[in-house]
């Protein structure tokens, strides 16, 4: 079983890690793992994302987070597949 800690983040930052959550049901450990897991393979691969592609993933996000977006079986009726 893992070993669990408590780290002190302020109100600014909790917010912020709000705003990475898939689901509001998602952990902030989860949302941490998420982060390292970018920031590694960032380093890892050398790339960085232009800003432009920094944005588009932020206006992703929001609207997936708002329910704009389609099932598999919708995309797949919509593009008559």
């Amino acid at each position: 079983m893992a070993e669990n800690t408590t780290i002190l983040v302020s109100k600014k930052q909790r917010k912020e890690l709000d705003s990475f959550k898939d689901h509001p049901r998602e952990t902030y450990g989860d949302v941490i793992n998420k982060l390292i897991f970018i920031a590694k393979e960032s380093n890892e691969s050398g790339l960085e994302l232009s800003s432009e592609a920094l944005k588009a993933v932020e206006e992703g996000r929001k609207d997936f987070k708002k329910g704009r977006f389609y099932s598999t079986e919708q995309l797949r009726k919509e593009l008559g597949f």
